[in-house]
């Protein structure tokens, strides 16, 4: 009673938290919605179908970075039924307006195939923590963008005080927890160096897709600083305060290009939608294997 009650409490903040960063969206570009659509036109077929290009090469190195973990922590799994897991997960992201996610539905599919609970739900951590640490890798970038732009942020999380003391410590339990999640996986440092290899080039194929998008608009922004507030966008698109971080990403993304970047809000948003539809379209080989995953779950999961 008391996990349903919480997880409706979550939903309900979470569809909250997608209406009013959709809100955001609209006052924020409501005043220049012909410039958004005139940077919509803009961009070409050619760069569109480049950037899809990217993003779809992003989703096969997503599937190597997981299948490596998997392989070296002894599940038995075939490249193909890491294929089918990987993009049902995908799919079951960006379509399913639920509390249901992506990795709920891998593991629910990897049990389905008979492989062992335990370790696959610790290769989906660990997945996601080498996912986190690829992308803390170009995130100091970022950070350099800040410091130029306005650098007592940055002391405020350096310097001592209550506040930076305060961050941390959650790094420090952070940490803490991405170690227990790899126990696993130290006895393989090679196991791990290639998933991180490969989550690295997942990132940069994501941000080549942004990178493409936003050279088609004519935006002049040198691909590290492309890097870095994609990096930044990603971290801070990870609170979760909306439903499969609908309208959040969007909002972040475009804040920061022209905070950092000073890209106009209408070329961040013309980048913001079509980064958002490309991932949706990466994903739909997952919607041919989702039915037969979602039938294994149990109701309370689907809800």
């Amino acid at each position: 009673m008391g996990k349903t009650l919480y997880q409706n409490r979550q939903m309900l903040l979470r569809a909250g938290g997608s209406l009013l960063s959709a809100l955001l969206l609209v006052l924020l570009f409501a005043n220049n919605w012909h410039e958004v659509q005139t940077a919509l036109q803009q961009i070409s077929l050619l760069h569109l179908l480049m950037a899809f290009l990217l993003v779809f090469v992003s989703r096969l190195f997503t599937i190597l970075r997981w299948y490596v973990l998997l392989r070296s922590a002894g599940v038995p799994i075939s490249f193909q039924q890491t294929v089918s897991l990987t993009f049902t997960g995908l799919f079951a992201s960006n379509f399913l307006p639920t509390t249901i996610g992506g990795d709920v539905v891998r593991l629910a599919g990897a049990i389905q195939m008979g492989y062992d609970r335990a370790v696959c739900l610790a290769s989906l951590a660990a997945d996601r923590l080498v996912n986190m640490a690829g992308m803390s890798l170009t995130a100091p970038l970022g950070l350099y963008q800040i410091w130029l732009k306005a650098p007592t942020i940055v002391l405020s999380a350096v310097l001592p005080s209550q506040k930076a003391h305060s961050i941390w410590q959650k790094a420090g339990v952070f940490l803490q927890r991405m170690f227990q999640s790899l126990v696993l996986w130290f006895r393989q440092p090679g196991a791990l160096l290639l998933a991180l290899l490969f989550a690295l080039a997942n990132m940069f194929c994501l941000f080549g897709a942004n990178y493409v998008l936003l050279r088609a608009l004519g935006a002049e922004l040198a691909v590290w600083r492309v890097l870095g507030i994609y990096s930044l966008a990603y971290f801070v698109g990870l609170v979760p305060v909306s439903i499969n971080g609908y309208g959040w990403q969007e909002l972040t993304s475009s804040a920061l290009l022209a905070a950092l970047g000073g890209i106009a809000p209408s070329f961040g948003a013309a980048v913001a939608i079509f980064n958002r539809i490309l991932m949706m379209l990466a994903s739909l080989p997952g919607a041919f294997t989702l039915p037969g995953i979602l039938a294994q779950l149990p109701k309370n999961e689907q809800s």
